[in-house]
């Protein structure tokens, strides 16, 4: 039985430390849509989208009011439209223009973001996959919440680099096409490694085909209560700090839960799962550089971050596994830069660099993320920093991204403002030595040794 005392403890959360419902995602299957005849398609993916989800943002109202749970976005994720929309799309505008019907969709139901947008080329690309590549940069430039994806690699495939190689192209030429806006095109595109079927954060989100034909995950946050959690055993031994942060990403995923079986209920949808990922946000106070700074660092980025990262990641995920059987996405702690208020400040102080936060992402639940570079990089240096995002991957049998944004017209140092959750940033110098020969290379780098389990 839940008492009193707990029902205060969670209330202060809410009240005081930034705890929230980060998002509820509707995942839906688009397979029973395919059509050889584009127009059908559009309109078979457009229905199905509108009827299933029609209640969603409605019901997330619902259930803050009877909770008193903020959930701050309520989003779709769709099948991959490379899968979906290769018989009927003949060319890069006819994926533009499915884009354009997802993110119609999107306005009529009213949420935040639609992911799905997206390829899976861990071992090869086909033309259909090839040609939505392609697209991305018209697609996100016509579109408001479409969000898209390519996963380029896996622990059981290797590394496609011939597609590492044409997604620097594409990041870059996102960024041309979207200048006018500081080339935000970019923060809606995000590559993988070892992607998972069933995230619910943007922009990487997308309904895996191993999934059922709608499902309802929940991704949570809560880098304010941790860090409130922490301040009160400020000097005491890891074995202490370790048991509070457990403790406390229990209570937080049981929030999460509450929910999810609420909205499974409500919209007679089954529940899939939970993410307990440590998002942050712009907010002063919801800082996963915060959480690192109160273990007893200076600013995220000295010497013992990523260590410290280690730390807090693991105990997320094990008190988040007590809390719910049906643990899955990311799960653990993003590293955003543009999103984060304390990793702004790291940056601003000269006590983080693109490498010290590649190092990182060998410990988080995903990779480098929403990081600002000068938009005069070259192609082929960020098809290196992808290519070596992938390998931490894909050795480490863990999920990597990159979102990178080469901001069009700006350089080191100035400050580019993407507004809202996605915050602001400060360019970051990249290493400007080439890489053009390894990345010409092409082909494909096999996988692993470690990954023979058969």
């Amino acid at each position: 039985m839940i008492n009193i005392r707990e029902v205060t403890e969670t209330n202060k959360m809410i009240e005081e430390e930034n705890l929230d419902v980060r998002t509820i995602t509707l995942g839906i299957s688009l397979m029973d849509c395919i059509d050889s005849d584009l127009d059908q398609l559009r309109k078979k993916i457009y229905h199905k989208i509108t009827t299933i989800a029609k209640e969603l943002v409605n019901t997330g109202k619902e259930i803050e009011r009877e909770f008193g749970i903020p959930i701050v976005n309520k989003r779709i994720s769709v099948t991959p439209i490379a899968l979906v929309g290769g018989a009927a799309c003949k060319s890069e505008k006819d994926f533009a223009l499915v884009a354009q019907t997802l993110d119609e969709a999107a306005k009529e139901v009213g949420v935040n973001f639609i992911g799905g947008y997206s390829a899976l080329v861990s071992k090869g690309m086909t033309k259909a996959d090839e040609r939505l590549i392609k697209s991305i940069p018209l697609a996100l430039s016509k579109t408001d919440r479409v969000c898209s994806s390519v996963n380029l690699g896996s622990t059981k495939t290797g590394i496609n680099m011939d597609a590492v190689k044409l997604l620097g192209e594409i990041v870059l030429e996102t960024a041309e096409y979207t200048k006018e806006n500081d080339s935000l095109g970019c923060a809606k595109l995000v590559v993988f490694c070892n992607a998972p079927d069933d995230n619910p954060f943007m922009a990487g989100a997308f309904h895996g085909v191993t999934e059922a034909d709608a499902i309802i995950n929940v991704g949570v946050s809560g880098p304010g209560v941790v860090k409130t959690a922490i301040e009160k055993v400020r000097g005491q031994n890891f074995e202490v700090l370790c048991e509070t942060i457990k403790k406390t990403a229990f209570k937080v995923t049981r929030v999460g839960q509450l929910v999810a079986q609420e909205a499974s209920k409500k919209m007679g949808i089954p529940f899939g799962i939970i993410d307990l990922s440590l998002a942050p946000t712009p907010a002063v106070g919801d800082s996963v550089a915060d959480i690192l700074c109160e273990m007893g660092l200076e600013y995220a980025g000295a010497p013992g971050t990523t260590a410290a990262l280690a730390l807090l990641n693991d105990q997320v995920k094990k008190g988040g596994v007590m809390a719910s059987s049906y643990v899955g996405g990311l799960s653990g702690a993003f590293i955003p830069v543009s999103e984060d208020q304390g990793m702004i400040n790291a940056v601003l102080a000269g006590a983080i660099t693109i490498e010290k936060l590649e190092a990182m992402t060998c410990v988080c639940s995903v990779g480098l993320d929403m990081i600002a570079i000068p938009g005069d990089t070259k192609a082929t240096t960020i098809s290196g920093i992808i290519a070596d995002e992938m390998a931490i991957g894909m050795i480490n049998q863990k999920t990597t991204a990159v979102r990178i944004i080469p901001v069009i017209g700006k350089g080191v140092g100035e400050i580019v403002e993407f507004g809202g959750l996605l915050g602001y940033a400060p360019i970051m110098p990249v290493n400007q030595f080439s890489c053009d020969a390894f990345i010409n290379r092409g082909g494909r780098i096999p996988a692993p040794i470690h990954s023979f389990k058969n």
